[in-house]
């Protein structure tokens, strides 16, 4: 290696790959017959003040891993709780290719593996939308984005509420909102749902709970370790996704909801290790394991989505999701990969 290594900032890769391109290139890749249950375990280095991410893997023409670093108190400090950095390398020469910034690389692939997973249940029904979505980071307004870039053309969105801790700080956005609001001026939106009416509401209020009641989707995207919401709140044909945890010890989602569903995950052994709400829920006896659908079998069709009850995918973010979404924003870069 004797030229710099490209590196693609936070920008380009929101520029190069759209939310729609993401969740196809995640779907591509399942439907090509990548077996996620291969893919190598993430491993956790503690450190002095967090701990680091290590999440190698290694598709087709691309290997690479991405290197996070966790520091919890960094909010505080006005800087992302989640840092770090893709390394792309070539597959047969094993040589370095490219770095991508690995906060944008997850804020796209993570709602992308998400929408794939339930795509097939948002699309059944060409009736508006109404989405809540539980947390005021970019997963948060990244799930939103994504959502809206699927179902363009297909559903429309008629409300979109973000459920916050604090209303008067408002969840932070991945881009300027131009939407009205009908709560705090201070919330902040994805700018891709300005067509929708958007609301900011505090947890646990009554507004919270209606807008739950009478959702179709609902999104968990946050830091909890217990139940957002109370199960009976679900209707039986909504869609759940829950993605704010990796550790086995938290979870967003009662196990009787998931007791009631059809919940999906990125791969059974996966969700068993890191899935709080899974591992909880089997605990405690609401739901069995053989009974897990995985997002692989809901994207080739192997699996059929329910109509008659909700269904819950939880996710906890898998190396080779970061491969496929790298892979693909440096070769729309022009870069070789």
């Amino acid at each position: 290696m004797t030229t710099p290594l490209p590196y693609l900032t936070a920008d380009q890769v929101t520029a190069l790959l759209s939310p729609r391109e993401a969740v196809e290139a995640i779907e591509a890749a399942l439907r090509d017959g990548f077996d996620p249950a291969t893919d190598p375990a993430r491993t956790q280095v503690e450190l002095r003040h967090g701990h680091f991410l290590l999440m190698p893997s290694d598709i087709g023409a691309g290997t690479g891993i991405k290197i996070a670093t966790v520091r919890p108190r960094n909010p505080e400090r006005g800087l992302p709780r989640i840092q770090g950095v893709y390394v792309l390398f070539d597959a047969d020469t094993l040589t370095p290719t490219a770095l991508v910034d690995a906060g944008a690389l997850t804020a796209l692939r993570t709602p992308a593996v998400s929408v794939a997973a339930v795509r097939p249940a948002l699309l059944r029904d060409p009736a508006p939308l109404r989405i809540v979505v539980y947390g005021g980071g970019p997963q948060a307004a990244g799930h939103a984005t994504t959502l809206r870039s699927v179902l363009d053309g297909h559903r429309e969105i008629s409300d979109l509420t973000h459920v916050v801790r604090r209303t008067d700080a408002g969840p932070p956005s991945v881009r300027d909102s131009g939407a009205p609001l009908r709560s705090t001026p201070r919330a902040h939106v994805p700018a891709a749902l300005s067509g929708a009416g958007i609301r900011v509401v505090g947890a646990g209020t009554p507004e919270a709970e209606r807008a739950v009641r009478a959702a179709h989707v609902v999104v968990c995207a946050t830091t909890a370790r217990t139940p957002l919401f109370a199960p009976d709140l679900v209707r039986d044909d909504a869609v759940v996704i829950a993605v704010g945890s990796h550790e086995p010890d938290a979870r967003e989602l009662d196990a009787a909801l998931l007791g009631r569903a059809q919940v999906v995950v990125e791969d059974v052994a996966t969700a068993l290790r890191e899935c709080g709400d899974v591992i909880m829920a089997v605990r405690e006896g609401t739901i069995d394991v053989g009974e897990l659908t995985t997002v692989r079998s809901v994207v080739t069709g192997e699996a059929t989505l329910p109509t008659d009850r909700p269904v819950v995918y939880k996710g906890s973010g898998m190396s080779w999701q970061d491969l496929v979404i790298a892979a693909a924003v440096v070769a729309r870069a022009g870069r070789p990969h």
